[in-house]
């Protein structure tokens, strides 16, 4: 399996694996010797992500593998399994282990399992500036004669003994350093069974970080430990992660609002000009129509609805994750999930969700057993994505806050928009319960859940690589569905059938059943044909209302709101059109993303249709109850 992957780079030099514990600074060393030089691909048959990059050392050059961050080898997970493989690949010419110098013990264990399979390995020693500011100092001479292979201390963020930990590689490389044969002899008189060779390498990584590690401070880790105090505690954990969630979603909508405008203004201009070419080359009007008002206008309020607010929400939530708070959230939410019957680490991929589902089931990944990452992929859509938010925040604003612009207004659209969220978040508990005694059946698996220390955000790097690695690429995804789907949407709206287009009346025939759930025809078309980007309901939705042939956006909420009281709209219709923002199907992007995950329709159609029905059951209850106590 192992020499079925093909590296992009892999023909530019030696290959390299660079291994190690999630938190111990690796894809920093990664990315400081590999620059922009990087590929990230899957490995075959997995859905386990792998990034490759070159960097040059004297003239010749390496290909670093980054590996998924695992604490161990022993095959309990796709991320383990393919570390093993790769190690023990051909393809892998050395390996480079990085540890944590604040907590070597943990790293060590990673280390010895490494050392039990190639002879070629060197331990960088990373975060060793973290570990001076503690007061911990590490006897980097003699862990590197107890474990018998090169050994480097580095700080990665500052470059600090990269230089020496690429020359070492090269003698590594090269055969003119090899493991001493003594050690090796004694790695291989552990081997046992699993469970016994386990136990024996815990007890080495012990002595050896017991003998290797000196605390010039007794307390080092006070202030992580105060911190921890406030961030875990029952009493403080969750009223604080509310007040963050609301921070973030304040910054988000204040700080979304004026370039939103300005990109799509600028759209706007970039249309006139294009159809004044298509004008001036006097291109058929259905060819025009297709292409600029259908196409062209889909994308354009996709870029500028989505864009701003996830260039905001990205880095903020990267920034929570580089300080070290993330982990604290899976902590708080860890026992809600259990009784769930899912798995803690479904609190990470919940907040990914926060900005895309798509990349909340990809996060699903870090889950090992296969029937808590089915229940944290079906039960993902539950938080609302950034593309919803749109929709959520207008709808709160116009008719629960009131549309003048001030900072008291924004704080409390963003305090409905968070109490929004968490009714998605427990919902998310409720239905992972619901799966977990039906059709998902099992006990709740056990992990190993690290707090890593808290450490300074690097600003910079956080903001690249949260516009690259999320913002961007979730955009383009966007961009991939929603192109088709203008054109769909122009064809509906232009293509009559009597006096009416195809749009007016399908919007027609399902406006019964929509009334049912306390919505309208218009709104549950403008969900449907939102199915490839929901950025797109409310201009579809405002296009239905004025039957516009083309998508069609207001200058200000107010002439937004008069339009919707014109066409019947009343509290109930408000508040049912968020709560079906909340619960209805994923979209596109999603349910693709999901497919690529689980290998299965049958899933696929399951994550489809649970957040339905209970969309469906929700909406049609509220409906029931508001008029049987006559509250419309």
């Amino acid at each position: 399996m192992a020499d079925a992957f093909v590296l992009q780079n892999e023909k530019n030099g030696h290959v390299i694996t660079l291994a190690g514990n999630p938190n111990v600074g690796k894809s920093t060393v990664f990315n400081q010797l590999t620059g922009l030089k990087q590929h990230t691909g899957n490995w075959p048959g997995k859905t386990v992500g792998l990034a490759e990059g070159i960097t040059e050392t004297k003239g010749k050059y390496y290909c670093l593998v980054d590996l998924p961050g695992t604490y161990s080898l022993s095959s309990n997970s796709e991320e383990e399994e393919v570390a093993q493989a790769f190690i023990q690949s051909d393809l892998s010419e050395a390996t480079i282990c990085v540890c944590d110098a604040t907590s070597l013990e943990r790293s060590l264990n990673l280390v010895l399992q490494i050392m039990q399979i190639t002879d070629k390995v060197v331990v960088c020693v990373n975060l060793i500036d973290e570990a001076r500011k503690k007061g911990i100092v590490v006897d980097i001479e003699k862990l590197q004669s107890l474990l018998g292979v090169p050994v480097i201390a580095t700080a990665a963020r500052q470059t600090e003994g990269l230089d020496d930990l690429m020359a070492t590689l090269a003698k590594v490389v090269a055969g003119e350093v090899k493991m001493n044969p003594y050690m090796k002899e004694a790695l291989v008189s552990l081997e046992g069974n699993q469970e016994e060779n386990t136990k024996a390498l815990l007890d080495r990584a012990t002595v050896i970080a017991n003998d290797v590690v000196e605390f010039t401070d007794e307390d080092y880790n006070r202030g992580d430990r105060k911190l921890d105090q406030i961030l875990t505690q029952r009493m403080t954990g969750l009223p604080i992660m509310i007040l963050l969630l609301i921070i973030i979603f304040w910054l988000t909508i204040q700080g979304a609002n004026v370039p939103s405008n300005a990109i799509a203004n600028l759209f706007s201009v970039i249309g006139g000009y294009l159809n004044q070419f298509a004008s001036y080359i006097q291109m058929p009007e259905w060819l025009r129509g297709a292409l600029i008002d259908g196409i062209y206008n889909v994308l354009s309020t996709v870029i500028s609805v989505m864009l701003p607010p996830m260039a905001i929400f990205f880095p903020l939530f990267t920034l929570l994750e580089d300080f070290g708070y993330l982990p604290r959230v899976a902590f708080n939410l860890d026992k809600n999930f259990a009784k769930a019957g899912a798995c803690g680490k479904q609190a990470l991929t919940m907040c990914m969700g926060f900005g895309c589902n798509a990349a909340g089931v990809v996060g699903t990944r870090i889950i090992n057993s296969p029937r808590e990452k089915l229940i944290a992929i079906v039960t993902n859509n539950f938080v609302p994505c950034n593309g919803r938010f749109p929709i959520l925040i207008s709808i709160i604003t116009m008719f629960f806050v009131g549309s003048s612009v001030s900072l008291g207004n924004g704080l409390l659209s963003a305090i409905f928009l968070a109490a929004t969220v968490i009714l998605g978040v427990l919902t998310t508990f409720w239905i992972s319960q619901l799966l977990s005694k039906t059709i998902l059946k099992g006990v709740p698996s056990s992990f190993t859940l690290e707090l890593p220390p808290y450490r300074k955000p690097q600003i910079g790097s956080v903001i690249v690589r949260s516009i690259f690695d999320r913002t961007l690429f979730v955009l383009w995804r966007a961009i991939i569905v929603a192109a088709p789907a203008g054109l769909v949407i122009w064809m509906m709206a232009n293509i009559m059938i009597g006096d009416s287009s195809i749009l007016s009346l399908v919007t027609n025939v399902i406006d019964p059943f929509a009334r049912l759930m306390g919505l309208d025809g218009t709104i549950l078309m403008a969900f449907i044909l939102g199915f490839p980007a929901n950025e797109i309901v409310i201009p579809i939705m405002v296009m239905g209302y004025l039957s516009k042939s083309t998508l069609f956006e207001f200058d200000s909420l107010d002439q937004f709101k008069q339009l919707l009281l014109d066409n019947g709209w009343t509290w109930l219709t408000a508040a049912n059109t968020i709560l079906f923002t909340i619960y209805h199907w994923p979209c596109s992007t999603t349910l693709f993303t999901i497919y690529q995950e689980t290998k299965s329709s049958k899933w696929t159609w399951i994550s489809f249709l649970v957040p339905t029905v209970m969309g469906i059951g929700t909406l049609m209850l509220t409906t029931f109850l508001a008029h049987l106590f006559h509250l419309v």
